[in-house]
């Protein structure tokens, strides 16, 4: 058997072709386009539908596909009707109006209930929700159910249209993790009886004959990307994990970090795993803040070049990009002007920094796994364990931890095996003054609170 995995990005999308050994048999990536209509910015749908309509079809032909199985990003929500989106869907990178916006935040409920900090855009989308009902208040009564990015793929694709606790519990305001229900914003605004039954991740919702095949393929219920990533490496026993999930986002999962250390002011919450249990988090928007600072640099980074920004002090304080433990600073690039390899240089150790800071934030003192693109090549990795010589660190044996997860899920919902392989140690790298340039580094970024909240991260 094999699984067809659309994974969702806000940057790439991508299909990827798994085998029950876990091996990625094939691959294809598009970009999703984003356009301006009715005063907003909406996702070019037919576009993404007809390419994953496409590459899923040339998959069933080329690979016998049996299943196909969804991964999306946070921060996204659909509305349709019997057959139909009724309103497109929304960019999550836009802000209300000013005058909505006081209105509608005054709605939210309090960060003590869905452990949703407060954020700009559609950072949560609850909020998107909130503005979309006030301004196309047809769209929401036209609406017969409000799904989960995921969850619109999965039904736009051939299932029925269902609820996932781990895309509903991503920071949307829309659920209470503590009573494992919505929250009391869905019930103010009469949204709970369109918000459809739940299934788990990976369950069969439907199924859809596409390509040559004789018979249908399963249409399985999708999950959020992060989440995925966490149950790729939770499944296979390795103890107490952080996940370092990056992409867009960088997302730092800590299961063991008590509710009470969250900051609502850092952009720390509480996810929900795919069996709805509280998975403390922090993110920032670290694969933007990367493609901004190195100028949107594609290749490899010398460990020369790595060496000569921190013998320079050439640092890059945050942030290039709403969100994030650091919002509401200027980014800038200090310590001279770098080359294009040394803008590269200097984003990369940006990231390592900013994760460093998000590990002692969110508490972090097991075994880290640091996954996904930014991590190509493992040299992320090996600063993060230079830099952390207390923790252990392991690194997904591909970057594809979030479709990894994703297909792993497909399988076990039909009772087949999945054997993924298992993530691989990280020799820490060997770089002169790595410690002082993080040093510096957080005495120029860091106010004290930050400082001081961060003093008690392993070393």
């Amino acid at each position: 058997m094999n699984v067809a995995v659309l994974d969702f990005g806000k940057t790439n999308s991508k299909l990827f072709v798994f085998g029950q050994d876990g091996r990625i048999l094939d691959e294809r990536r598009t970009q999703p386009k984003w356009v301006r209509q009715g005063g907003f910015s909406v996702l070019d749908e037919a576009d993404l539908h007809d390419w994953a309509l496409g590459a899923v079809a040339d998959a069933v032909d080329s690979h016998g596909v049996e299943g196909l199985m969804v991964s999306g990003h946070g921060c996204t929500f659909a509305l349709v009707d019997e057959t139909a989106l009724t309103h497109p869907i929304l960019d999550y990178e836009q802000e209300p109006p000013a005058e909505i916006a006081a209105r509608i935040d005054r709605r939210i409920p309090d960060f003590a209930e869905t452990f949703s900090p407060q954020l700009p855009l559609g950072f949560n989308y609850g909020r998107h929700m909130l503005w979309l009902q006030e301004v196309e208040p047809d769209a929401f009564a036209a609406a017969k159910a409000i799904l989960g990015y995921p969850q619109y793929w999965s039904w736009r694709l051939g299932g029925r249209p269902v609820s996932e606790v781990s895309y509903l519990g991503c920071h949307s305001h829309l659920w209470a993790p503590r009573k494992r229900d919505f929250s009391s914003l869905v019930d103010a605004q009469g949204w709970r009886d369109r918000m459809p039954s739940f299934e788990r991740a990976g369950t069969v919702i439907g199924e859809r004959r596409l390509g040559d095949a004789a018979r249908p393929i399963a249409i399985h219920n999708g999950v959020h990307d992060s989440n995925a990533a966490l149950y790729a490496y939770r499944r296979q026993e390795l103890g107490p994990v952080t996940v370092v999930s990056t992409g867009t986002w960088v997302i730092v999962l800590n299961p063991d970090c008590p509710l009470d250390a969250l900051d609502r002011d850092r952009d720390m919450l509480v996810n929900v795993d795919v069996d709805g249990g509280p998975v403390p988090t922090i993110r920032f928007m670290g694969g933007r803040e990367f493609a901004v600072i190195s100028g949107g640099w594609q290749g490899a980074i010398a460990l020369s070049a790595i060496q000569r920004m921190i013998d320079a002090g050439t640092m890059a304080l945050p942030s290039f990009a709403p969100g994030g433990p650091t919002s509401g600073r200027s980014g800038e690039i200090i310590g001279g002007t770098p080359s294009a390899e040394g803008r590269a240089a200097v984003a990369l150790l940006y990231v390592a920094l900013m994760v460093d800071l998000s590990l002692d934030l969110i508490r972090s003192h097991n075994t880290v796994i640091v996954d996904g693109g930014l991590n190509n090549g493992g040299l992320l990795a090996s600063l993060l364990a230079q830099l952390r010589p207390g923790q252990a660190f392991l690194q997904g044996a591909t970057l594809e931890g979030s479709a990894t997860g994703a297909a792993a899920l497909a399988f076990e919902s039909v009772g087949r095996d999945f054997a993924a392989e298992a993530p691989e140690p990280v020799r820490a790298s060997g770089f002169t003054g790595l410690a002082g340039y993080r040093d510096d580094w957080r005495a120029l970024a860091m106010d004290r609170g930050i400082a001081g909240a961060a003093a008690g991260g392993a070393r």
